[in-house]
């Protein structure tokens, strides 16, 4: 898969993994596992990426004698999720576009 592409992909499934409840790294991780593999060395800079664009907030809880990070999707984070929406919806045009030989030879 494109890099570019995939890298887009992981920023809309990091906000959608938080769009409903607070997470922290290790959830995250998890809750993406069956759509899509993401480690933990690939997490932790789009999370600063997504914080540095204002698309999430973080702040840390005491959990086991440990401070946990938690993020939390903000209102533009939100926004991201719905433009991601509407563009899939292009990208679906066009990739019916580029198989529709191939529905011909079905």
């Amino acid at each position: 898969m494109d890099i570019q592409l995939k890298r887009g992909l992981l920023d809309v499934c990091v906000l959608a993994a938080i769009k409903n409840d607070d997470s922290y790294g290790y959830k995250i991780i998890k809750d993406i596992k069956p759509y899509m593999t993401i480690s933990e060395s690939t997490l932790y800079p789009i999370l600063r990426r997504l914080e540095s664009a204002d698309m999430l907030t973080v702040y840390s809880v005491e959990h086991n004698g440990r401070l946990r990070k938690y993020y939390r999707i903000t209102d533009k984070g939100q926004h991201r999720l719905l433009d991601f929406k509407d563009e899939w919806n292009e990208i679906t045009d066009i990739y019916r576009f580029v198989t529709r030989e191939d529905d011909k030879n079905d």
